[in-house]
């Protein structure tokens, strides 16, 4: 039997996906070879990637005026990257600093950049939270602006879009796809797809058209958006399997009514698990109601010294990965698109037995 993969990247895929690409393993659509060895510049493979990307455009809305790209090094190069793009005739920018992932970036940005840090961070009746944009220090003259929607490791998220006046920039990588969002509010949206789209290897970039030409004259030519835009994201090999196997995700949320569809499952699933937790005396999470992540759900016991139980006996029962990150501890459940309904009761049940029984 399949477990439950509770993992916040590489994370669960959908079973049916992978029953297709097994079955197209060894022969794809009769030709004779996998996908994984065929030329990316072939017009059977180009035909997939064009679908991937078609594909994605319908699930997201995303305007013409936007490039897609697919590219490498996972969204930790981006924080590179989007530096190096944007800042060649304005080197001053915004960074919301709301956690690990948001200081990464900045930190990154700030080898490149003037950066303008604004704590965001805060804390309400010992929970974590964001503060209101009211209280953000947003400079008049930033070339973008950028935060990190979703802080997978604290299970942090924003409540809502920050409307701000110059481009805003969001790494997506733990959201993309699980609610629906106005990609017109953004000029550069970026997801690593290893938690909710596909597997380890690919990266999203969808940016607005007139942001190409914002780039410092010494980025390194493979890291150019321009340039990538240009060559169908193919200035050199992509991640063919991981780009081919996004596509049949993006099948998958389609045949299954989009990201609307989803959505509603999604707000089902962290309902379940958050009301359970709240309601219980053993275990408790760290972050404001208004803050909360829909797919990465941190929560401690009542006694640590549990924990190593805890996830030795969830993983006796098929509940896989459910160890918090290494910089916090405690427990994590990362409850992507690809976790059902049925894998999180089965974990509350769990939560619920192993509570009564070391209470």
């Amino acid at each position: 039997m399949r477990a439950y993969n509770f993992c916040a990247g590489p994370a669960a895929l959908p079973t049916a996906v992978l029953e297709k690409a097994q079955a197209e393993m060894l022969d794809w659509h009769g030709k004779g070879l996998s996908i994984m060895e065929m030329s990316h510049r072939s017009s059977d493979y180009v035909a997939v990637a064009e679908k991937a990307e078609a594909d994605l455009r319908k699930l997201m809305n995303i305007p013409e005026n936007y490039k897609v790209l697919f590219l490498q090094g996972g969204a930790s190069l981006q924080f590179s990257a989007i530096p190096l793009n944007l800042l060649g005739k304005n080197n001053k920018a915004d960074y919301i600093h709301t956690g690990i992932w948001s200081e990464k970036a900045l930190k990154e940005a700030q080898r490149y950049g003037d950066i303008n840090v604004v704590e965001a961070g805060t804390s309400i009746n010992g929970k974590l939270a964001i503060t209101d944009q009211s209280q953000w220090n947003l400079s008049d003259d930033a070339a973008y602006v950028h935060y990190a929607d979703n802080e997978t490791i604290g299970g942090l998220q924003f409540s809502g879009i920050p409307e701000v006046n110059a481009p805003l920039v969001s790494d997506l990588s733990s959201s993309i796809l699980s609610a629906p969002i106005d990609v017109s509010k953004f000029g550069l949206i970026y997801a690593g797809a290893q938690k909710n789209i596909g597997p380890a290897g690919l990266t999203l970039v969808i940016i607005r058209d007139d942001l190409l030409d914002q780039a410092k004259p010494e980025i390194p030519s493979i890291l150019k958006y321009s340039a990538q835009a240009k060559n169908d994201s193919m200035v050199n090999t992509p991640s063919t399997y991981a780009w081919y196997l996004s596509g049949l995700v993006f099948e998958w949320l389609l045949e299954n009514g989009g990201v609307e569809a989803i959505h509603k499952v999604n707000l089902e699933k962290a309902k379940l698990l958050y009301g359970y937790i709240d309601a219980s005396d053993f275990y408790a999470n760290p972050i404001a109601e208004q803050n909360r992540s829909i797919m990465n759900v941190p929560f401690t016991l009542a006694n640590a010294d549990l924990d190593k139980l805890f996830l030795k006996e969830a993983e006796q029962n098929h509940l896989l990965n459910l160890a918090g990150h290494r910089s916090v501890g405690g427990m994590r459940a990362s409850i992507y698109n690809a976790v059902p309904l049925e894998g999180v009761q089965a974990l509350v049940n769990f939560m619920d037995d192993f509570a009564k029984r070391n209470a």
